[in-house]
């Protein structure tokens, strides 16, 4: 086991962004709206869990007050372009949901020996500005949506928050391994790091959670979605062909909006 020092590299980074931390938002652009489509728009958080500032982008529906938000988390090697990519706010409108993405870094959302802990900054600085945005309630349950890395993520950061905090989960190929072993550098500090944070070891807190899980059968992680399937029998759960790419999560987005829009 690696003991670590009180003073981490993680508590000096927060102390010097603290003071700068409450100009959160610099609003970069906005276009569409009304007949048009969704209203969308981009901004920048200075986040005292990052090392820099970070962009988010949201899309919010031009039909209608919003009824809820999901917060779509990108996998490794992407950022908030990815769900804008992917097309789901082409389902904006039809499904009343507004949408935020943030660049979250490659750290596996979750605190990071780095410095960086990009699941505390979805949790206590994104939510809260989207909601603001989408002009929803403080404190509104949100639904998280994830693919790969972020499918973790959206395991993760639900099982963070609690039931009251969140309304569903949408996991699509989750990144997910069974032993800390397994894994590769990228994603986690060491086993240590692996053991408190394995989604294996919080069944308990997403068993009260509506919960979705979307693999391809050709995905290398399917096995293990399979067996988180199997420990979350409320689940709700789609195992059909497809591997762990663009193409697969694509062909899912529709009926996942459409699925976190439901009652």
């Amino acid at each position: 086991m690696t003991l670590r020092s009180p003073l981490t590299r993680r508590a000096v980074l927060r102390g010097a962004v603290s003071a700068a931390s409450a100009a959160v938002v610099v609003p970069l652009a906005a276009c569409g709206g009304g007949d048009s489509g969704p209203s969308l728009s981009e901004g920048s958080l200075l986040s005292r869990f990052m090392t820099h500032q970070v962009r988010w982008r949201m899309a919010v529906p031009g039909s209608g007050p919003a009824r809820g938000l999901v917060v779509a988390l990108h996998g490794f090697g992407s950022n908030a372009d990815m769900a804008f990519d992917l097309g789901l706010p082409d389902f904006v409108d039809q499904t009343r949901t507004a949408l935020v993405s943030v660049d979250g870094g490659n750290g596996y959302w979750h605190a990071r020996d780095d410095g960086t802990d990009s699941g505390s900054m979805v949790r206590e600085e994104l939510i809260p500005l989207a909601l603001g945005h989408a002009r929803l309630p403080e404190g509104m349950p949100v639904t998280l949506l994830g693919w790969s890395m972020g499918g973790f993520g959206a395991l993760l950061i639900a099982s963070d928050l609690g039931p009251h905090r969140v309304r569903k989960v949408v996991a699509v190929s989750a990144a997910l391994w069974l032993h800390g072993s397994q894994t590769p550098a990228a994603a986690y500090d060491g086993e240590e790091d692996f053991d408190q944070h394995t989604v294996f070891r919080r069944t308990t807190r997403l068993h009260s959670m509506p919960v979705r899980l979307d693999c391809g059968t050709s995905d290398p992680f399917v096995a293990a979605n399979r067996q988180l399937a199997e420990r979350l029998p409320n689940a709700v759960h789609h195992f059909t062909t497809g591997s762990h790419d663009f193409a697969y999560w694509h062909s899912r987005a529709a009926d996942q909006l459409r699925w976190t829009a439901g009652a």
